[in-house]
């Protein structure tokens, strides 16, 4: 009709198409349609935040779903994991910051395989995770213990400092007592407090002595995996990504907050669905329980504890050490506690919970800022959390209590 130099009748077009003239004469104009409509996202609220955390010198995120629940459980936002992943893909820098933690998949054939009731436990450490505690500003390197077992996927999450052969031992005794039992094998790689000699393709490998009478007081067997084949025990290996949270709070927590952390990581991922069988592990865990071997008997186990002491919570909210005293929270103030001594640490314990953390010291006072700040909020009622705290800086000096 252009080309003829005849006009459009808009009106029949509308009529025939059934809308309105007017939107006829808008597309005869040149108007196009938008693939997408200019909806602002609701994670924008929190593009600050996430920026101000991707930018972080002290915390790492290696996942999106990480980030994800950091933002979910600090900064209360309830948005679908879906949307909010692909509002990270959509900013680039976002999407890069990611992209440089990814790991391109690993290539070779991978054959699947199951245990039965009992039958099997994994067992590897997520290795020196460094972590800025955040009332001290010191870095540590966090290792976490991980046994899972075979059939239920249900896994214990044992924190520690450092992994000598009495730690292992001590860790996997709680974590047996913890699940009630101990599975027929437990498969391991060849880590040194383990293996005397490494398995590899070319030698069946040898558990060291002290390992193997451990092994056999609790009535399982040893099996390590070839060196070089961590596929070999991927149920455990993949639980490591799980524990890359923990670098999403460094600088955010002390040493005993950290512990909290992993447990509730343990807790939470023991009660979510499980990838690999689309069960979830803490139901699972009760059809399994009752397949493991028993326990050895007390004194059994207790040869492999680190050794364990109780003592009483005093009016100051201290408590007694080879005549030193150390300070815990005022909470537990005329309670039992108990304490254990193991790599130059001391780690105080109120039932099964970590509630202090001190190094060992020839101090006969050793305070914690932080518990002798809040005894002494308890008296200056009405003065200002910086003024107690100011305060309780002063007396610390004076006494010469106070660690560093």
């Amino acid at each position: 009709m252009q080309d003829n130099n005849l006009k459009f009748n808009k009106s029949a077009i509308a009529r025939e198409l059934n809308v309105d003239r007017r939107t006829v004469d808008k597309y005869l104009k040149g108007f196009k349609k938008k693939a997408h409509r200019d909806k602002p996202s609701k994670v924008d609220e929190f593009k600050d935040v996430i920026q101000n955390l991707l930018s972080s010198d002290t915390q790492v995120f290696h996942y999106k779903s990480v980030l994800y629940r950091y933002l979910t459980d600090n900064y209360g936002m309830c948005i679908p994991a879906p949307t909010f992943y692909h509002y990270i893909k959509s900013v680039p820098e976002f999407d890069d910051y990611f992209r440089k933690y990814s790991s391109s998949s690993e290539s070779g054939t991978v054959i699947r395989f199951e245990t039965r009731y009992g039958e099997q436990a994994q067992l590897d450490w997520k290795e020196s995770i460094p972590f800025i505690l955040a009332d001290t500003g010191e870095t540590i390197n966090v290792n976490v213990l991980v046994l899972i077992l075979g059939y239920s996927r249900f896994r214990i999450y044992k924190p520690a400092v450092c992994m000598t052969q009495d730690v292992l031992m001590h860790l996997l005794t709680e974590s047996f007592e913890a699940i009630g039992g101990v599975p027929k094998v437990v498969l391991t790689d060849n880590m040194k407090t383990v293996m005397a000699q490494a398995r590899t393709k070319y030698q069946n490998g040898k558990v060291n002595n002290r390992f193997e009478v451990f092994a056999k007081d609790f009535g399982f067997e040893v099996i390590p995996c070839k060196a070089a084949t961590p596929k070999t025990k991927g149920k455990v290996e993949s639980q490591m990504k799980y524990l890359d949270e923990i670098r999403a709070y460094s600088g955010q927590l002390d040493l005993v907050e950290l512990y909290e952390l992993i447990e509730r990581i343990n807790n939470r991922v023991n009660n979510s669905i499980c990838q690999g069988t689309g069960r979830i592990p803490i139901m699972e865990f009760k059809k399994e329980k009752d397949s493991l071997l028993p326990l050895p008997h007390e004194n059994v186990r207790n040869q492999y504890r680190i050794r364990t002491r109780q003592v009483k919570v005093n009016a100051a909210s201290m408590i007694n050490v080879k005549s030193n005293q150390y300070s815990v929270p005022r909470d537990y103030v005329g309670k039992d506690v108990t304490y254990q001594i193991h790599d130059s640490t001391i780690y105080v314990y109120f039932n099964t919970k970590l509630i202090a953390v001190h190094p060992v010291s020839t101090r006969k006072l050793n305070y914690a800022l932080d518990y002798y700040t809040d005894v002494l909020a308890t008296k200056y009622i009405n003065r200002s959390s910086d003024e107690v705290r100011e305060m309780a800086k002063h007396n610390l000096e004076i006494i010469g209590g106070i660690y560093e």
